[in-house]
C-alpha cells in the first residue's frame, strides 16, 4: 500500500520490537475485558496492539467500522490462521493454550476461495431446507418439556435447567439426532468450549457422536440437516460433514446459550425493560436484537490474518499480523452509540454474527429459538422472579465470551402441560406492583389441562383469563397453532 512504513512502529505486536507495555488479554489485567477495551481504545484508538497467552503478539479490533472493514475485505485478510506469523514461527503452535482456536481445519469458516465457496455452499444449502414453521413448533415443544421438569417445584436454576438445554435439544432435532441429546451432550459441549484439561476428551465424545450419526446418515438418509448435507452437489466427505457438523452444533449451541441466558437476565433484573415487554412497547425479537448489541454472545472471535501489509484504523498491518474480531467492544464504538443507554429498536447492524463471507449462517436460527424459547417460558411462568440480588450473579469469561453461571427464579407452582399445546395463558397471582401491567379482563375462567386435574380439594373460584394481544395472536398462528 502507498505510504506504508518499511519499518513498524515501536510497540507493534507483529514483529516483537517490543512487548513493555502491552496489555494482556488474559490473566489478572484481564479480569474486566471491558473496562480493558475502553482503556485500549482510549491510548490506541479503533486498532490496539495486545498480548495473547504466552506473550504471543496480536492486534485487537475495536471500532464498528474497522471490524466490518477488516471481515468484508477477503483480499486483505483470512481466517486462515496458517498464514499467521505466529503459527509459522512456533509462538503459537499446538501446545499454545488457545491452540483449538487458533488451528486450522478443512472447515467453511477457515477456507478461502472456490473451496470455501464449495464448503459454505453445503452449508447454506442444507439450512435453506429447514422449514422454520417446523422448528418453531419444535422449539416450543422442547421448552414446555423442560418447563415441566421444573414448574411444579416452584423454583428453578435457569441456566443449568433451561439456556443450557434448549439450544442442544433444538439441534439435535435439526441435524436429524434427537436420540443422541442428554445430559452429558450438553456437559461435553460446554466442557469443550471452556479449555479445561478435559476438553480433548469432551470433543473426542461430541465427534465420536457426529462420525457415528454421519455414517448412518450416509446409508439411509431422511429429510434432516445432516441427509441434506451429505447429499448436496459439493460431495462433501464423510470426514468434511461430521467436521461441518461439529461447527453448526457448537456455534449454535454456544451463543444460543448465552443469548437466552442474556435476555432472560435483562427481563428479571430490569423492570422498566419487563414493563416495555409486557406493555407491547417492546417484542421478544426487539429484546433479543437489542442483548446481541449489548451482551452478544461471542465477545470476540481469533482471528483474521493479514494477507498483505495494508492499513486499518490508522495502524500499519503487515503480512502475516493476526487480528481479533473485537465484537463487543465494537458494539459498543462511540462513535455508532454515543448512548449507550439508547434503545436499537430491532437495529441489526451489530457485530454479534460477524459479517461479509464467514458472517454466521446459521443467525436466524439462533434468534428464532430465543424469541420463541424466551417467549413461552414466559406465558408459562408469567410471575418468574429473580431469587437473588442482581449483584450476586456471576459469569464465566474469557477472551471469546462471558457465560452467565446461574440464573436462579421462583415463581407460583403450577401443574405440567401437554408438550404439544400452546404455552399457558391461564390466570396466575399478580406480579409486584412495580411490573404490573394493566390488562383488559374478560369474565370467561381459565380451563385446567384434563392431562393433569386439580387433586379435588376446595378452591377459590378462578381468576379470569388474559386475552392475548394482537402481537401474541400473531405469533401463535405463526407457529401454526
Amino acid at each position: 500500500m502507498d505510504g506504508l512504513a518499511l519499518d513498524p512502529p515501536p510497540g507493534c505486536p507483529a514483529h516483537g520490537l517490543g512487548s513493555d507495555g502491552l496489555h494482556r488479554l488474559h490473566g489478572p489485567e484481564a479480569e474486566d475485558l471491558g473496562a480493558l477495551y475502553e482503556k485500549l481504545r482510549e491510548e490506541h484508538g479503533p486498532v490496539a496492539p495486545v498480548l495473547l497467552h504466552n506473550d504471543v503478539p496480536i492486534w485487537v479490533v475495536l471500532g464498528h467500522s474497522e471490524n466490518l472493514h477488516m471481515v468484508s475485505n477477503p483480499t486483505h485478510f483470512s481466517r486462515d490462521s496458517r498464514l499467521w506469523t505466529a503459527v509459522q514461527d512456533g509462538t503459537a503452535g499446538p501446545d499454545h493454550p488457545l491452540a483449538p482456536h487458533i488451528a486450522w481445519q478443512p472447515i467453511c469458516s477457515h477456507a478461502e476461495g472456490d473451496e470455501h465457496l464449495r464448503l459454505r455452499g453445503a452449508v447454506i444449502g442444507a439450512m435453506s431446507t429447514i422449514n422454520h414453521r417446523t422448528i418453531r413448533r419444535n422449539i416450543n415443544r422442547a421448552t414446555q418439556i423442560l418447563v415441566n421438569r421444573f414448574c411444579e417445584k416452584g423454583r428453578a436454576e435457569l441456566v443449568s435447567q433451561f439456556t443450557e438445554h434448549l439450544p442442544m435439544a433444538v439441534m439435535c432435532e435439526i441435524l436429524g439426532m434427537p436420540d443422541e441429546y442428554d445430559e452429558r451432550l450438553v456437559q461435553a459441549a460446554r466442557d469443550l468450549l471452556k479449555g479445561t484439561e478435559t476438553a480433548i476428551a469432551s470433543n473426542e465424545y461430541v465427534m465420536n457422536i457426529l462420525i457415528r450419526h454421519t455414517a448412518r446418515r450416509r446409508i439411509q438418509t431422511e429429510g434432516d440437516f445432516t441427509s441434506h448435507l451429505i447429499n448436496h452437489p459439493a460431495g462433501l466427505t464423510d470426514d468434511e460433514v461430521a467436521q461441518h457438523l461439529r461447527l453448526v452444533l457448537l456455534a449454535a449451541y454456544e451463543a444460543t446459550a448465552n443469548l437466552l441466558a442474556n435476555v432472560l437476565r435483562v427481563v428479571l433484573i430490569d423492570p422498566r425493560f419487563r414493563t416495555r415487554l409486557n406493555g407491547g412497547q417492546m417484542t421478544v425479537p426487539e429484546a433479543v436484537e437489542q442483548s446481541l448489541w449489548d451482551e452478544p454472545p461471542f465477545s470476540a472471535v481469533l482471528g483474521y490474518f493479514a494477507k498483505q501489509d495494508t492499513e486499518l484504523g490508522g495502524r500499519r498491518i503487515r503480512r502475516g499480523d493476526g487480528l481479533i474480531l473485537g465484537i463487543a467492544p465494537g458494539n459498543i464504538d462511540p462513535r455508532v452509540r454515543p448512548d449507550l443507554k439508547a434503545g436499537m429498536m430491532g437495529n441489526r447492524s451489530h457485530l454479534a454474527f460477524g459479517g461479509g463471507p464467514h458472517e454466521c449462517p446459521g443467525q436466524d436460527i439462533g434468534r428464532a429459538i430465543a424469541d420463541v424459547g424466551v417467549e413461552a417460558l414466559l406465558l408459562r411462568l408469567p410471575d418468574v422472579e429473580l431469587d437473588c440480588d442482581k449483584d450476586e450473579l456471576r459469569w464465566r469469561s474469557s477472551m471469546a465470551s462471558r457465560h452467565l453461571v446461574e440464573l436462579p427464579v421462583y415463581f407460583e407452582p403450577r401443574p405440567p402441560q401437554e408438550v404439544h399445546e400452546v404455552p399457558s395463558i391461564q390466570a396466575v397471582p399478580p406480579q409486584r406492583t412495580n411490573r404490573q401491567v394493566p390488562v383488559e379482563q374478560p369474565t370467561a375462567p381459565a380451563p385446567q389441562p384434563a392431562q393433569y386435574p386439580a387433586p379435588p380439594q376446595p378452591t377459590p373460584a378462578p381468576e379470569p383469563v388474559r386475552r392475548l394481544g394482537a402481537w401474541q395472536r400473531f405469533l401463535l398462528w405463526w407457529r401454526g397453532y
